[in-house]
């Protein structure tokens, strides 16, 4: 490209002033929209992603399904799991370990405060070293909860940064009432990243009896499979154990086994799906743009006949004219793209930040210099082709004529 042609061009934008910048508008929102979205999109699915929590691909969650209260997956069901259904899992061949899991709401109260919220049960012996492993469980302050303990909680990362609603933070050594009854906090959970596990409280199993009195109903069983290549056979057999224990036929299931990789593609792809829906109607607007560099050029074109007179009669093929507009729009669209990026990823990086003071996490916000790169290839693009047939009627001027008019 001829720095020249480009030097002329960036002057007969800034000459015509308001009109080039009425023109970017266009794809200056598209693309800030199309940008700042895809910076959000992605930055949304790093969050639900973080807040599985769970460390192995070799776990396989089972609920039960149906008419449910309000909740977490599983809880409130109108045909629970029980210890049963753990029992007869843990004994397929395929399972390493089947582990029974409740997660509980009731009222916490503290410093003269009074919060909802969830707990959930530790079991005792190998089930809880399994449990621990799982959620990569480990004390910032204090300790985990150990067999033996009662009237003992550890609680999650935001109780310790008053992030709950407490008015003060809570710290080992301090009691709190959980529905009713009096507990010790000995330890602080380190810091997850997902607003479920930093919020929780974690009771050894025989507390959340006494308080809850669930008996053997069951709202979570986490399976460990002894092999992971082997872990979709494992679903299917535990599918086929739980409907002939529920005598469910196949797809009316009133159950639910899913692996953490097919709950993240389930999440991942409504997402995506949104994502596309709403980059779609920015595009609305980059066409916007692009119409709008067509009438601008298109108008230049009559304003610049003299211009285009004075060019050819000192020699300026056709090709070169076409080329000098054809750059000129291609500029509208790249100055347009250019700031969009900008506001698009400063609006996406505001985004990310907002996540993750709305849930806790503490995901670091990425530039995608693809996208980045991507986007000023097509604005410049955009920008370029809509200036195609502006520049063809500039490159076939009459020169004799221009210099009429």
């Amino acid at each position: 490209m001829n720095i020249d042609t480009v030097t002329l061009a960036f002057g007969n934008l800034r000459h015509r002033g308001l009109r080039s910048w009425l023109t970017l508008l266009g794809i200056f929102i598209g693309v800030t929209a199309v940008v700042s979205l895809i910076s959000l999109g992605s930055g949304l699915k790093m969050a639900v992603s973080s807040q599985f929590g769970v460390s192995s691909t070799q776990v396989i969650s089972v609920q039960a399904g149906g008419i449910s209260g309000f909740g977490p997956p599983g809880t409130g069901v109108s045909d629970p799991l029980t210890t049963d259904d753990t029992e007869a899992i843990e004994k397929l061949s395929l399972v390493e370990r089947a582990v029974s899991r409740n997660i509980l709401s009731g009222r916490l109260e503290y410093n003269d405060r009074t919060i909802f919220g969830f707990a959930t049960n530790v079991p005792d012996g190998k089930d809880r070293e399994f449990v621990y492993e799982q959620v990569e469980l480990e004390a910032l302050e204090g300790r985990l909860l150990k067999d033996g303990d009662t009237g003992k909680v550890v609680l999650g990362y935001n109780f310790y940064t008053d992030s709950v609603g407490l008015g003060k933070e809570v710290v080992p050594g301090k009691r709190i009432t959980i529905k009713d009854k009096k507990f010790d906090v000995i330890g602080i959970a380190d810091k997850k990243g997902s607003f479920i596990f930093d919020n929780v409280v974690y009771m050894n199993n025989r507390d959340t009896e006494d308080l809850w009195d669930y008996g053997d109903e069951v709202d979570v069983i986490a399976v460990l499979v002894k092999d992971k290549d082997s872990i979709d056979r494992a679903k299917e057999d535990i599918e086929k154990l739980l409907r002939k224990r529920r005598d469910v036929k196949e797809g009316k299931e009133d159950f639910e086994v899913s692996t953490p990789e097919s709950s993240l593609e389930t999440v991942n792809s409504i997402l995506s799906g949104v994502q596309a829906f709403i980059v779609i109607i920015a595009f609305i607007s980059i066409l916007v743009g692009a119409l709008g560099i067509v009438n601008t050029m298109t108008t230049s074109v009559m304003e610049r006949k003299k211009e285009i007179g004075i060019m050819k009669s000192i020699g300026a093929r056709n090709e070169q004219i076409f080329f000098q507009f054809f750059v000129e729009s291609g500029l509208l669209g790249l100055v347009g793209g250019l700031v969009g990026v900008l506001f698009g990823e400063m609006i996406g990086f505001l985004g990310v930040m907002g996540i993750n003071s709305f849930i806790g996490s503490d995901m670091s916000p990425n530039i995608n210099f693809v996208l980045i790169l991507g986007a000023l290839f097509g604005s410049f693009l955009i920008g370029a082709v809509a200036g195609i047939v502006p520049a063809l009627r500039a490159a076939n001027q009459n020169p004799v004529e221009a210099l009429r008019s």
